[in-house]
């Protein structure tokens, strides 16, 4: 088992590193005093925290617990990850939502203040720029966050784009949330744990809403959300205040609910069947393809009006050539870039990420194949170092999801 474990988390490590070059880069070139640090960073190593480069910055990739019991447990119990590194802006100004339409594939006008939904930022050709959370707060003030490694193109996207908008007499205005830290408090013990530090009502607030709201004495963003696939919480919160609601959240949770790296996070988003933006989801695969068509609105299917629609409308309307699949596979858990053939030994697409399941206990990938060779039940045969195993494709999540929902 220990060398299963092992090969776990190089896998997860290789993966990540794949998940952005520039990191790979830095970690050939750059020194440990080059890398940004959250706020919580000496508190990771106090507690054990084996930091690792990442998207810039120096992360926990795991703590003292495996890889393996920190998924399981996530899945139990809970999880606290320290996602500072990532983008939170919000945008305001009363042509906020039209402004953003154009740059983002959801029906950002028909949430409901208080709500929010994945969408995907497109480029004109259709390709994915980055996958994000955005949240309506109020009619004139949208908040989301976009991920570390895409922050600094994501940035200069916007604002290219909204020194155009401004000038043809649009009101919209931004602010980087560079002064406010993020964790994500995730698993089955996340709601109640969190309910001894507030005097709100969380059990009538459900997945994909937000408040703003006093969590250990701080003001907070607080979104019903999540990259487990389990219930949870991200919370924005003053940076100043971040180590303490960490330390409170753990002291309420009795040791149940425990720090925990990227190393599980990757694996647990893997088990829920959700993308890893630069292994599953890059400029040249589109929202239709790589399977979030359902997070292009009604009204956005029949009006288009974001950048790529034209490329984006046609792919549901035709289908696209190629499509994001799940696999269980036999032999070595597969890794990005693997090629998957069909029953012929017929190239017919590869993988972007894989890996063995701590909860299944099995092997699981997902990766894009030809349409046609897409559904349910299909055998492949997946290429690990010039040999083939078996697989086949399953639907996903690999791990029943448990969202709190009405």
């Amino acid at each position: 088992m220990r060398g299963g474990l092992w090969q776990l988390g190089q896998s997860i490590t290789r993966r990540l590193a794949q998940a952005d070059k520039k990191t790979i880069g830095r970690r050939c070139f750059a020194s440990e005093a080059d890398l940004k640090k959250t706020v919580l960073y000496d508190f990771h190593v106090v507690n054990g925290g084996k930091m690792v480069p990442f998207a810039g910055w120096s992360m926990p990739i795991q703590y003292k617990d495996s890889i393996m019991d920190s998924t399981i447990n996530c899945r139990e119990n809970g999880s606290l990850f320290d996602v500072s590194h990532m983008c939170g802006l919000s945008l305001k100004g009363k042509d906020t939502i039209p402004f953003l339409e154009q740059l983002v594939i959801a029906d950002v006008a028909a949430l409901a203040p208080g709500t929010g939904t994945l969408t995907v930022f497109t480029n004109e050709k259709g390709g994915a720029i980055d996958d994000s959370v955005v949240t309506k707060v109020t009619n004139d003030h949208i908040y989301l966050v976009v991920n570390a490694g895409c922050r600094d193109k994501d940035l200069a996207h916007i604002e290219e784009h909204m020194k155009f908008f401004k000038s043809k007499g649009g009101d919209v205005s931004w602010h980087i949330h560079d002064e406010r830290s993020l964790l994500a408090l995730q698993g089955p013990l996340a709601a109640p744990v969190l309910q001894y530090l507030t005097k709100d009502n969380l059990s009538q607030m459900y997945f994909g809403e937000f408040r703003i709201l006093d969590i250990n004495g701080a003001p907070c963003f607080l979104t019903r959300t999540g990259y487990t696939g389990e219930d949870g919480f991200e919370i924005s919160v003053p940076s100043e205040n971040a180590v303490d609601l960490a330390k409170a959240i753990l002291e309420k949770s009795e040791g149940k609910v425990r720090l925990t790296g990227l190393g599980a996070r990757d694996s647990l988003r893997l088990e829920a069947g959700l993308c890893l933006y630069g292994n599953d989801m890059e400029q040249h695969i589109t929202p239709v393809e790589a399977g979030l068509t359902w997070a292009i609105g009604k009204r956005r299917r029949g009006e288009g009006g974001f950048l790529g629609a034209e490329v984006i409308l046609k792919q549901i309307e035709e289908g696209p050539k190629i499509r994001r699949v799940g696999f269980i596979s036999s032999g070595p858990p597969p890794r990005s870039h693997s090629e998957i053939q069909n029953s012929n030994g017929q190239s017919i697409g590869e993988i972007t990420s894989g890996g063995f399941s701590p909860c299944l206990k099995k092997n699981i990938a997902m990766g894009y194949v030809k349409s046609g060779n897409h559904k349910a039940g299909t055998n492949v045969k997946i290429v690990i170092r010039g040999k083939s195993y078996d697989g086949a494709v399953t639907k996903m999540p690999f791990v029943p999801t448990k969202y709190y929902k009405p």
